[in-house]
């Protein structure tokens, strides 16, 4: 799974790297280190004129059908073998892509009864990437005419690679740039890019267990920590 990732872009970073029109102040780029299910972060989807866009939503997919608006604790992550028919997903998977921008995530791993172990992981070569993802809109049917939509998504996982492995069952399912325009095409193309990332392009340290809190958010969380014996 992805519970928690990392988006430390700048405003002209990102600008640069999608290709992205959506105008945004610089001062609402600060690196963020701790990303956690509920928070907004942000996604990269088609705009109406077929061009990219920057948009802000909650991480926790709400199906448009969903009666109350509540964030399901399973909808953080799609997995790639199922999203395509589960009833939470196959609408967006069918038509509502995303990328989900990110420079790395962490995950546990298991050390003993009482003890786990977070982990930073990335690109080897610092390259950039981009989680694969869905997004939806939700509204109240008793809401008023014109109130605005609540906009969520999730991002998808799959088997992990080996270097995955060592630490967890599954892992994102990340993008190079090159791959995404196709996760933005069609359902097709969508089904030939749900794959682990090459293991021998990444990379993971050891991080301190203050990153399991989501009152930390400063940039010491991604710094590599020695391990105990």
């Amino acid at each position: 799974m992805c519970g928690r990732f990392t988006d430390r872009y700048s405003w002209r970073e990102l600008k640069e790297l999608y290709d992205i029109t959506t105008p945004y102040l610089e001062s609402n780029f600060p690196p963020r280190t701790n990303i956690a299910p509920t928070q907004n972060s942000f996604v990269v989807r088609r705009d109406k004129q077929g061009g990219r866009e920057l948009v802000e939503m909650k991480w926790g997919l709400v199906p448009s059908w969903s009666k109350d608006g509540k964030i399901p604790g399973l909808t953080i992550n799609a997995k790639a073998e199922s999203a395509s028919v589960k009833p939470a997903f196959r609408a967006a998977y069918k038509a509502r892509p995303c990328l989900v921008v990110a420079d790395g995530f962490y995950e546990w791993q298991k050390r003993d009864a009482n003890e786990k172990q977070p982990f930073f992981i990335t690109r080897k070569d610092n390259k950039p990437f981009a989680f694969a993802g869905l997004w939806e809109a939700w509204r109240a049917k008793d809401a008023a005419a014109g109130s605005p939509l609540m906009l969520t998504f999730t991002i998808m996982t799959c088997e992990p690679n080996a270097l995955c492995a060592r630490v967890h069952n599954r892992m994102p399912v990340m993008l190079a740039p090159e791959h995404w325009p196709g996760w933005l095409g069609t359902p097709e193309k969508r089904d030939a890019l749900m794959k682990p990332f090459p293991a021998d392009d990444m990379t993971m340290w050891p991080v301190s267990k203050a990153v399991g809190s989501v009152k930390n958010t400063g940039a010491e969380l991604v710094e590599r920590v020695e391990l105990s014996a």
